[in-house]
C-alpha cells in the first residue's frame, strides 16, 4: 500500500510531473516472462509462440489533444489513429489491428461518431490495419483511447541503443503541425498547408521498418517535440545528442508564420510534435535508408549525464509538450 502524501511530498499530478509519474506507475507492474519490452519505449513487445506482438495505447482528450472547432471528426479520427500507428512504426514494426474506446457526451451528434470511425478506418488502411473491436461510454467530453497491435519482421529497435559517434537522422515532416497549431490558437486558418498538417499528420509509415532493416541503433516517434523526444533516447541510451540547426530547411509557410508572430520559426522544428516523424540513430558510415536525413550526432553524455544540445550548446527555447502543466 502506498504511503499517504505528506506536507513535504508531491500530492498532485502537476507536482509530480508526467515522467516521474510514469516511472512510479510502471514500477508497480511486474513483468512476466512473455514481456520482451515492457513500459518505457514507444510500444511494448510481447513474446508469443510464433514471434513477437508490438502493443501501444494512446488516449486523446478533447480540449487537450484536439478541438472540434479546429478539425472535423474524420480528421480527428485520422489524427488519433496516426498517433498510435506511429508508435509501432517507431519500433520498426507494422501495425495490423486496433481497438477503439470512445467516451462522449450523450448529445454528441451520431454523425460525428460515425465520421470519427471513418477517419480511423481510413488512416488504419494506409498500413493495412483493421479496427477489430472497442467500447463506448458516456462522458462530459470526448475521449478517444486506441490500442494498436503489430508485428516486427526483425528485432524491435528500442530507444536505448544509441552510442557515441552514431548519426542522428530524421524521416518525415517536422515542425509543420506545431506551426499549424500556433496559427489555430491565434484564431487564423492560414497558411492552409500548416493547418492541414496539424489536422491530419502524415507519418512516414515505411520509415520505421526501413530504419530497422537499415541498422538503426535507436528510434523514436516524434510526438511531443523533437528535442523532448530525443531526450528520451539520450536518457535511455545514456548518451548526449547534439542537433544541428543547419540540417533543417525551413519551409516558406513556417517562415511566414514566424515573421507574423514575431518568433523564431526554428522553434516549431526543434520543439514541435504531432507530425509523427521518426528520429533514429545509425552507426557512423552506415548509408541512411531512403527518406532519412542526418540532423545531428550522438555524443558522450555531459558532466551531469545524458543531455540534448543544439549546435553544441544548451537550448533555451521550448523543447516539446509536457502533460500536467
Amino acid at each position: 500500500m502506498s504511503p499517504e502524501p505528506t506536507a513535504s511530498s508531491p500530492s498532485t499530478l502537476a507536482d509530480t510531473g508526467e515522467f516521474a509519474l510514469i516511472a512510479d506507475l510502471t514500477g508497480r507492474f511486474p513483468q512476466g516472462p512473455h514481456v520482451y519490452v515492457g513500459p518505457g519505449d514507444d510500444a511494448a513487445v510481447l513474446r508469443t509462440p510464433r514471434g513477437h506482438v508490438v502493443v501501444s495505447t494512446d488516449v486523446l482528450v478533447e480540449g487537450r489533444h484536439f478541438r472540434r472547432e479546429w478539425a472535423g471528426a474524420v480528421e480527428i479520427g485520422r489524427k488519433a489513429a496516426a498517433s498510435n500507428l506511429s508508435d509501432v512504426n517507431a519500433m520498426g514494426g507494422r501495425a495490423h489491428s486496433l481497438t477503439v474506446g470512445l467516451a462522449a457526451p450523450a448529445d454528441l451528434p451520431a454523425r460525428w461518431a460515425t465520421d470519427l470511425a471513418d477517419g480511423i478506418a481510413e488512416e488504419a488502411g494506409l498500413v493495412g490495419a483493421s479496427v477489430v473491436g472497442g467500447d463506448l461510454t458516456t462522458a462530459s467530453e470526448v475521449v478517444i483511447a486506441i490500442t494498436v497491435l503489430g508485428t516486427c519482421d526483425q528485432a524491435p529497435v528500442l530507444r536505448s541503443g544509441a552510442r557515441p559517434g552514431d548519426v542522428v537522422a530524421l524521416a518525415g515532416r517536422q515542425g509543420w503541425a506545431a506551426a499549424g497549431l500556433a496559427v489555430l490558437t491565434r484564431g487564423f486558418r492560414s497558411p492552409r498547408a500548416l493547418v492541414e498538417a496539424y489536422q491530419r499528420p502524415q507519418p512516414p509509415y515505411d520509415a520505421g521498418p526501413a530504419g530497422a532493416v537499415g541498422g538503426a541503433t535507436a528510434m523514436i516517434d516524434v510526438s511531443d517535440g523533437l528535442l523532448a523526444d530525443l531526450a528520451h533516447v539520450a536518457s535511455a541510451s545514456g548518451v548526449g545528442i547534439d542537433v544541428r540547426r543547419d540540417a533543417f530547411e525551413l519551409a516558406e509557410p513556417m517562415r511566414a508564420v514566424g515573421a507574423a508572430l514575431g518568433v523564431d520559426p526554428m522553434q516549431f522544428v526543434l520543439g514541435g510534435g504531432d507530425d509523427h516523424a521518426i528520429a533514429a540513430t545509425f552507426p557512423s558510415g552506415t548509408p541512411l535508408p531512403a527518406g532519412f536525413t542526418a540532423v545531428g550526432q550522438v555524443t558522450e553524455p555531459g558532466p551531469g549525464g545524458p543531455v540534448v544540445t543544439v549546435d553544441g550548446a544548451a537550448y533555451d527555447g521550448p523543447t516539446g509538450w509536457a502533460h500536467f502543466q
